[in-house]
């Protein structure tokens, strides 16, 4: 079991059929294959990021980077656990550092793009939107209504709807390591599908902050909006990820977990209660990084 100075360490994320969980010194993906078996991929963490880990603000942009590409690597393996007719292909991911970073880029540009850009051009030219705050704020509110509508949209896909069970699934399992619970599918389904420290959470606290930084800017020309909202993505990035490091830490304080509340209600949007087999699975990928956390050496494992 990992000690109380590494368990905050642990999260991850849903994939095709499974869970990517990522601890301190090592990431693994488990994926339930459709002959029914659970496979799974292990391999250390990039060690890239730790010499940023000190600096507030840019640490956070340097995990977000990582947690990026360790998920196009996840994603990228669990999808070929469903090809061959379940066969899969039990090989470490394929895809090339300067794959993932372009898939990368392409992702954060259509991201921003859609939730950054969009609200701002149709904030902007919306009759009667003056000034910096009530500018900000009709922007805040078209983004944050986008992301709603967008999540709760393809939420009603079959593939997404088992992703979210998969999310839910990961919640539960790492809460109740933070919780010092048995890691069995039958204490872990006693947990929430909600989290403190999901990234769900994370893109609420983005667009809130947004809305403070975009105030002081007042109601610049079109070529300065786009560029001033384009500009501000990693320093509005790096603030939120700060904040919700240090919510996470102190959601025993009752003001702080009223503050988290409207992001785990989203939560509610992008988590569905999982089966006992999706929390298996889960917690294969769970009991893999804290067993590799637990050693002296850490060595990859396919």
């Amino acid at each position: 079991m990992a000690n109380e100075s590494t368990i905050r360490a642990y999260g991850g994320q849903a994939v095709l059929g499974g869970v990517m969980m990522r601890g301190a010194t090592t990431w693994a993906v488990a994926v339930r294959r459709p002959t029914g078996e659970i496979a799974l991929h292990q391999d250390l963490v990039p060690g890239w990021g730790k010499r940023w880990s000190g600096i507030p603000v840019v640490r956070g942009l340097v995990s977000l980077a990582e947690s990026l590409t360790l998920g196009g690597r996840a994603l990228d393996w669990a999808g070929r656990q469903h090809e061959a007719g379940g066969g899969g292909d039990d090989t470490a991911p394929t895809r090339s550092g300067p794959v993932d970073t372009l898939i990368t880029i392409v992702a954060v540009v259509l991201a921003v793009g859609l939730f950054v850009a969009v609200p701002a051009v149709v904030a902007r030219a919306t009759p009667g939107v003056t000034g910096g705050v009530r500018l900000s704020v009709v922007e805040g509110v078209l983004r944050i209504g986008l992301l709603v509508a967008y999540v709760s949209g393809i939420g009603r896909v079959p593939e997404i709807e088992r992703l979210y069970q998969y999310h839910g699934a990961e919640h539960k399992a790492v809460t109740a390591l933070e919780a010092g619970a048995e890691l069995t599918p039958a204490s872990v389904g006693r947990f929430s599908t909600r989290h403190p420290r999901c990234g769900t959470t994370f893109l609420l606290v983005v667009m809130v902050v947004a809305v403070v930084a975009h105030a002081f800017l007042g109601r610049p020309s079109w070529p300065l909006l786009i560029a001033s909202r384009l500009l501000l993505v990693p320093v509005v990035a790096g603030v939120s990820f700060e904040l919700i490091r240090w919510a996470a830490r102190h959601v025993d304080r009752p003001w702080v977990a009223r503050a988290l509340a409207p992001g785990l209600a989203l939560q509610r949007l992008t988590t569905r209660e999982p089966s006992a087999e999706q929390v298996e699975v889960a917690l294969a990928a769970l009991h893999a990084v804290v067993a590799a956390d637990g050693r002296a050496e850490a060595e990859p494992v396919t």
